[in-house]
C-alpha cells in the first residue's frame, strides 16, 4: 500500500483556473452541507478574476497530478486582503491550508502592507484558530445582507464608470483612491476597478458632488463575475466619512444598476463596527442572510468604525 501523494505548493497560472475553481466550489459546498457542493455561489466566479486582479498572490497545492487546494489574495493598497483558501475536503487534516498560507505571508511581509485583512466562517473554531496562528485577530462580526430591487431611476448626481470618456478615466481613478484614501490611509481599490472593467463584470458607481467624484461602489453582476445568478454583488463601497447623504445616494445608484441589469436583488457585506453605515442598511430594508468573523494582522479597528460608511465583502 503507498501513502497518500506528496503535496508541491506552486504559482496558480492561467492553465489552474478551472481546476481551481472547483476544488473551491467542492471544498465551501461541502464545508455548508449543500447536496451538491458544486452548486456552492452558483453561476459566481471567483478564482478568475482575483487570479487577474493580483497573481503574485495566487498559489496552488498539487498531489498526484491534481490540485487539491489554493489560496487567493488580493492588494488593495495598504491593504492585503486574504481568501479564500480552499482545500479538497478528501485531502483534508494534511496541513494543506498551512502548506498555502506559507508563500503567501512570505509575500505580504515583502510587500510590508500595514494591514492584512480576512473574512472567515463565524461557526469554524478551525479557521479561526488557523488564522490567529498567523498572527490574525477576529474583530466584530460582519453581516453579509440583501434586499430584493425593483426597476428605479438612478439618483441624481451618480454615474457609471462605463459612461466615461477613457480621456477621463485616469482622473476617475485618482479621485477615487482620494476617497477610500480618506476612509483608510492608503487603501487604494484601482486594480479591483481596472481588472472588473477589463473583464466586463459589473461596473463602478459614481457619486458625484459639486463636481467631484465623492464616493464609488464596485458592483459585480452578470456572468464571469463574482455576483451569484440573479444577484448584484457589491464587493466594496465608500464615501467620504461621516457623508449619510452621499452614502444613500450610492446605495440607492446599486440598486438602480442591479435592476437595469436584469438582478433581482443586491448582496453587500457591512461591518458592525461602522454602526452609522449598518443602521442605514437596516433601514433601506436590507436584512442580514449570514454572519462572519473578519480578522485583522496586527490587531486594529481598521476602517470599522462609526463615522465610516463603507460596504465590503471579503469572502
Amino acid at each position: 500500500m503507498t501513502g497518500p501523494a506528496a503535496v508541491a505548493i506552486r504559482p496558480m497560472t492561467k492553465a489552474d483556473l478551472v481546476e481551481a475553481d472547483r476544488v473551491f466550489r467542492l471544498a465551501f459546498g461541502t464545508h455548508f452541507g449543500l447536496k451538491d457542493p458544486m452548486q456552492f455561489r452558483a453561476g459566481a466566479e471567483l478564482i478568475r478574476p482575483r487570479w487577474t486582479a493580483s497573481p503574485e498572490f495566487c498559489f496552488v497545492a498539487g498531489a498526484g497530478g491534481r490540485i487539491v487546494g489554493s489560496i487567493l489574495g488580493t492588494d488593495w493598497g495598504s491593504i492585503f486582503v486574504l481568501g479564500p483558501v480552499s482545500v479538497d475536503p478528501g485531502q483534508a487534516n494534511r496541513g494543506i491550508a498551512r502548506a498555502l498560507m506559507a508563500p503567501v505571508m512570505d509575500r505580504v511581509a515583502a510587500r510590508k502592507f500595514p494591514l492584512a485583512a480576512l473574512y472567515t466562517h463565524s461557526n469554524s473554531p478551525k479557521h479561526i484558530h488557523l488564522y490567529e496562528s498567523y498572527g490574525f485577530n477576529a474583530r466584530l462580526l460582519t453581516p453579509i445582507m440583501s434586499k430584493p430591487v425593483a426597476a428605479s431611476a438612478a439618483p441624481s448626481g451618480t454615474r457609471l464608470w462605463s459612461s466615461l470618456p477613457p480621456g477621463e478615466r485616469s482622473q476617475a481613478l485618482a479621485a477615487c483612491r482620494a476617497v477610500s484614501g480618506a476612509v483608510h490611509p492608503g487603501l487604494d481599490l484601482s486594480i479591483e476597478i481596472e481588472t472588473l472593467a477589463a473583464l466586463n463584470q459589473g461596473d463602478v458607481v459614481l457619486v458625484e458632488r459639486n463636481g467631484k467624484i465623492a464616493g464609488f461602489a464596485l458592483c459585480h453582476v452578470g456572468p464571469g463575475s463574482e455576483a451569484v445568478t440573479g444577484t448584484l454583488f457589491v464587493k466594496f463601497a465608500c464615501v467620504r466619512p461621516g457623508e449619510s447623504l452621499d452614502f444613500a445616494r450610492l446605495v440607492e445608484g446599486c440598486e438602480s444598476l442591479a435592476a437595469a441589469r436584469g438582478a433581482g436583488r443586491v448582496v453587500a457585506g457591512v461591518n458592525m463596527g461602522r454602526t452609522s453605515a449598518y443602521a442605514a442598511m437596516k433601514s433601506k430594508g436590507y436584512r442580514t442572510d449570514g454572519l462572519g468573523v473578519p480578522m485583522l494582522r496586527p490587531s486594529s479597528d481598521g476602517y470599522n468604525r462609526p463615522e465610516i460608511f463603507a460596504l465590503d465583502d471579503w469572502r
